[in-house]
């Protein structure tokens, strides 16, 4: 690997990587599942980052942070009704404090009546500038950030499908195609990285489907072909994807069709021997097919994710920050500190933002200088200059750790000063570093245990039923219809295509796996799949009868306007390349 470094004094580069999603939840719900999803994560991780990143910027400093922010996110995010909604919620919010702070204040709470205060400030200056300074438009802001050069903004698929579990390479390139031409309508250029959703990877080769009635083999086309057919330079995995071997421990024992897929994949699958120790503090080239180009894959970082990714061993589960799970109602703020990892609700004490910023300052002394040594460990002839890649869900900052936006503001200001570390977005060190050497890496994710496990088990096997049903039927569509240049036909086929990308959300499978929203991920699913079927309905009938009832109609513009994404979609995207 070589290098257009200059500077000797440099023991690396390091770039957080910052994974923002949610799926899509307007007109699908508000509490507790729905749109304050959306109206949260705005309020306490988009707008706090952007405030962090222009005050750096107004300092002086370039924050150089690669942010992914899904399509489906940009989308919600400009959507008119979410703007409305969000004012809104940010109104209820402010007097939500305002009558807490009374209460308190009548009961001679002083803790809890100044953090009564700090909401209302909090949330009153999440008003004032989502309106003035942002001109409630999120997604503008960060592209200004990008634009000046301060930021990295990555797309990802569409919808967040799980790509490896796609039942067809129509599915997976639509998912891709889609996720690029969405990003250049929000940001006015091309893409350079991608983030795959759950950082899950599948490579080419003679893939079967893990359910019975699909599961005729067939050789599938490696991911990164299709990221590269789109002009992407790089995307994130996890470090046990570069190191390789069976990554899936005991959850193969648990669910058989894992074990299947599994012993597919290494039966079919063939990598090119390698003579070099892989290091995640290199950048790598991926490709399998000599006639496209290869794509770079930056490596998460073991040592540091522990850190910030644990509640209980990392920065986070410190007692004096802010409790998650503890509200006071009706408003549900949060007035207590985590006190400790043993303490359960009812111990939890009262939070005093007075004891916060030491911490904070201490956390972000020790991360610097945990990525400092790191980077100076791995200095060598053979790595003059290393890379380290902190991947995060960009929630973890602000929503599940309240004070994070501060903390990641110190570490970035404190790395900017110091003249021996280098932030670089992945691009950059893509462009600094200039990788030759191209790898192979097994199938696998960055959830537990590496593997498939969290997506596909028992509990959603059926999902993935349902998938493969509509995907079947989409290709088919395609096959039959997709040149078709009647407006009609179109208009219906181009709905059941947002209905099919939204049945293939991994949030689903996820969310029914983790217990956390399951009931409602259940009936999203499934909903999107029934309507799937109803509106191809209507295209049948359309297509014998030329016409299309008053009630058919109903059905299309009511889900047209519920499942208002992507406006520009194009059934081009599902039809793949003869060879």
């Amino acid at each position: 690997m070589t290098s257009n470094i200059t500077n000797e004094k440099i023991r690396g580069m390091f770039t957080f990587v910052l994974h923002s999603h949610l799926p899509y939840v307007i007109e699908h719900g508000k509490w507790p599942h729905g749109m304050d999803w959306l109206n949260e994560a705005a309020a306490e991780t988009y707008l706090p980052l952007l405030d962090v990143f222009y005050q750096l910027v107004q300092e002086g400093f370039t924050p150089k942070v690669t942010i992914g922010i899904t399509p489906i996110l940009a989308e919600q995010l400009s959507n008119p009704l979410f703007k409305e909604e969000f004012k809104n919620y940010l109104k209820l919010k402010i007097n939500a404090g305002l009558n807490d702070k009374e209460q308190f204040k009548k009961e001679g709470k002083t803790l809890l009546t100044n953090q009564a205060q700090n909401w209302i400030d909090f949330y009153t200056r999440n008003l004032r500038h989502f309106e003035n300074k942002y001109n409630e438009d999120i997604i503008g802001a960060f592209k200004k950030l990008q634009d000046n050069g301060a930021i990295e903004i990555i797309t990802c698929a569409a919808t967040h499908g799980y790509l490896p579990l796609l039942g067809t390479d129509n599915s997976v390139k639509a998912q891709i195609q889609l996720g690029v031409d969405t990003y250049k309508k929000h940001f006015d250029r091309q893409p350079n990285g991608f983030w795959l959703p759950e950082c899950a990877y599948r490579p080419g080769y003679n893939w079967k489907s893990p359910i019975k009635k699909y599961s005729i083999p067939f050789n599938r086309i490696g991911i990164e072909e299709f990221l590269s057919d789109n002009g992407i330079k790089y995307f994130i995995i996890d470090t046990a994807m570069l190191k390789g071997g069976e990554p899936i421990g005991v959850y193969i024992d648990r669910f058989k069709t894992l074990r299947k897929m599994w012993e597919q994949f290494s039966t079919a699958y063939k990598p090119a021997k390698e003579d070099i120790t892989k290091s995640p503090y290199k950048i790598y080239l991926v490709g399998q097919n000599p006639n496209k180009c290869p794509v770079a894959i930056l490596t998460r970082d073991p040592k540091t994710s522990l850190q910030v990714w644990s509640g209980e061993h990392g920065y986070p589960g410190d007692g004096n920050y802010l409790e998650f799970h503890k509200k006071h109602f009706p408003g549900g703020l949060r007035y207590w500190k985590i006190t400790s990892s043993k303490a359960d609700l009812g111990s939890k004490e009262e939070y005093n933002i007075d004891n916060v910023d030491d911490r904070l300052r201490e956390n972000a002394g020790h991360f610097k200088q945990l990525v400092k040594d790191i980077l100076s460990k791995e200095q060598n002839n053979d790595n003059p200059f290393p890379v380290l890649v902190a991947p995060y869900d960009t929630e973890l900052l602000g929503h599940w750790w309240f004070e994070g936006p501060r903390w990641i503001y110190y570490v970035l200001r404190w790395m900017n000063e110091d003249p021996e570390m280098m932030l670089a977005t992945g691009s950059e060190m893509i462009d600094q570093t200039l990788p030759e050497t191209i790898v192979s890496i097994p199938e696998g994710s960055w959830g537990k245990a590496g593997f498939h496990w969290v997506w596909l088990n028992e509990d959603t096997k059926w999902t993935w039923q349902h998938i493969y049903e509509d995907e079947q039927k989409f290709a088919e569509l395609i096959d039959k219809y997709g040149q078709n240049k009647d407006a009609t036909l179109q208009r219906i086929l181009k709905q059941i295509a947002r209905e099919l990308l939204l049945e293939e959300s991994s949030d689903w499978q996820f969310l029914i796996t983790t217990q956390s929203a399951r009931d409602y991920a259940e009936i999203r699913i499934a909903e999107h799949h029934d309507k799937f079927k109803e509106l191809v309905n209507v295209l049948d009938n359309y297509i014998s009868t030329g016409s299309i009832s008053q009630s058919e109609f109903n059905l299309l513009t009511d889900l047209e306007q519920r499942d208002a994404v992507f406006d520009d979609i194009d059934t081009k995207y599902w039809e793949l390349e003869q060879d």
